[in-house]
């Protein structure tokens, strides 16, 4: 069964800074997490996150995109079977869950 998907506005201009085959493979990760988006201790696809410098995440998971250095993180709605699309960005650093967490406190996730 593939969840829902649904992604904040914000993650369209994520989108834009991206090259055209990074878009395509970050698409594709996304279509392949869909099926299964669950944490890998349940037998998804997804990585949890937990504590991140400054920045609690723990209730969200991440794909990463290894040989594009990107990380997409999401956060499941289960009792919609949806996944909610949080960001797109760059695995250098951790500025990636800073600006999570500015989006996560921004929507009340």
């Amino acid at each position: 069964m593939n969840w829902r998907i649904r992604y904040l506005k914000e993650v369209e201009r994520d989108l834009d800074k991206l090259d055209g085959s990074q878009v395509i493979r970050v698409r594709k990760a996304i279509a392949k997490t869909q099926q299964n988006p669950l944490p890998r201790s349940k037998g998804g696809y997804g990585i949890e996150l937990g504590n991140k410098g400054n920045v609690n995440l723990t209730g969200y998971l991440e794909i990463k995109l290894r040989g594009e250095g990107l990380r997409v993180i999401y956060k499941l709605v289960q009792t919609k079977t949806e996944m909610l699309i949080i960001i797109i960005g760059a695995r250098e650093g951790e500025e990636v869950y800073d600006d999570a967490d500015e989006r996560i406190k921004l929507y009340r996730l």
